[in-house]
């Protein structure tokens, strides 16, 4: 179970973190709400995952899944670059992220 929370914390993470973008540095008060809202629901779903997962690999695949997330979600709603080397970089955050999950 704290897998999936863990998962679920990293896409409230990828929640806040495309929030950040919506914002308009904090100027805009309904982004900013649900930005700082999804921050909190992440944090506290790292923090119950924590409770039965060994820090640093909640941590590293919390902030993977958040990168891997954001770098998607960037590309779909951004137009941001699929350059093949992102690409190939992304492919190793998962690669380690696999590794971590199996070793755990």
């Amino acid at each position: 179970m704290s897998w999936i929370i863990l998962f679920f914390a990293g896409l409230f993470e990828v929640g806040w973190a495309v929030g950040l973008k919506y914002t308009d540095g904090f100027s805009r008060p309904l982004p900013t709400a649900l930005t700082i809202a999804a921050m909190a629901i992440s944090l506290g779903l790292l923090g119950l995952a924590m409770k039965e997962l060994p820090l640093g690999t909640a941590y590293a695949i919390w902030t993977g899944v958040g990168a891997v997330g954001t770098v998607i979600a960037g590309i779909i709603l951004f137009g941001e670059s699929m350059a093949l080397f992102r690409l190939a970089s992304v492919t190793l955050i998962i690669a380690g992220l696999i590794g971590l999950k199996v070793s755990a």
